[in-house]
């Protein structure tokens, strides 16, 4: 991956702590199925999956395996010939369904791909 971009830096979170999920989401998320992969950073563990729905700042993934909530993982989402690699943070894990997660920095190539797949989501809207 090349230079990495802080989703802090592209997104605002002042939101309160004690919100619920739904409610500190910030961007429109989008249905949309890519191919997913993460790898667990902390213990190698990896699912994989297909997306659901996806936004700026992160994403469904539907799998069979999980990973704990807490997680950071290192996520690589793969549409027709484009690549998308992010890390990212489990934040809502439902089980035997998938997992939500939280974009936390992404190089920006990957930045660039993602921001393509949403304007073209956007339009067909």
């Amino acid at each position: 991956m090349g230079e990495l971009i802080s989703m802090d830096k592209i997104q605002d979170k002042g939101t309160a702590k004690n919100s619920t999920i739904r409610d500190r989401r910030y961007a429109i998320r989008y249905p949309f199925a890519a191919d997913a992969e993460l790898l667990n950073m902390e213990s190698g563990a990896r699912a994989t999956g297909v997306t659901s729905d996806i936004s700026m700042g992160g994403c469904f993934i539907c799998s069979s395996r999980q990973l704990p909530v807490g997680a950071r993982a290192r996520l690589i989402l793969k549409r027709k010939t484009e690549r998308v690699e992010i890390f990212a943070a489990v934040r809502v894990v439902k089980l035997r369904i998938g997992m939500g997660l939280e974009f936390l920095d992404i190089d920006s190539a990957s930045h660039a791909t993602l921001q393509r797949w949403m304007e073209q989501l956007r339009r067909t809207r």
